[in-house]
């Protein structure tokens, strides 16, 4: 299989306080807020594809270090199916979430929890 090169990759910074984060990252970093619900997502105003994203505690179980966007939907389904047949843990199902991803969370062979995404038109 030829994997589809991801468009984005995105640090998960723990989220315990969430205000306090939010506070940091816009004033002292210059991050612009891109959403706030179900998390907070900060962006880069220089590169929009620079981003991190910020969840509540507990939103997330279990938690992923990571997310990987593959930037199609298809590319995730192709994603998730490589990642059975090779029998690789998905610790989350391929689904579609209400804020508008596909999504599977799949643990990489040293044990980080990744979360494979891709927005849905």
């Amino acid at each position: 299989m030829t994997a589809r090169p991801p468009v984005r990759i995105v640090p998960y910074p723990d989220g315990r306080d969430i205000p306090a984060s939010r506070g940091f990252y816009v004033d002292v970093l210059g991050l612009e807020v891109a959403m706030e619900d179900p998390v907070l997502c900060l962006g880069s105003p220089a590169n929009p594809a620079a981003q991190i994203i910020l969840s509540p505690p507990g939103f997330d179980n279990p938690q992923p270090s990571f997310g990987v966007d593959l930037g199609d939907p298809d590319a995730v389904d192709a994603a998730h199916a490589e990642a059975i047949r090779r029998g690789l843990d998905v610790v989350y199902p391929l689904t579609d979430e209400p804020w508008g991803v596909r999504r599977f969370f799949v643990e990489d062979p040293g044990g980080t929890i990744v979360n494979v995404l891709a927005h849905v038109a």
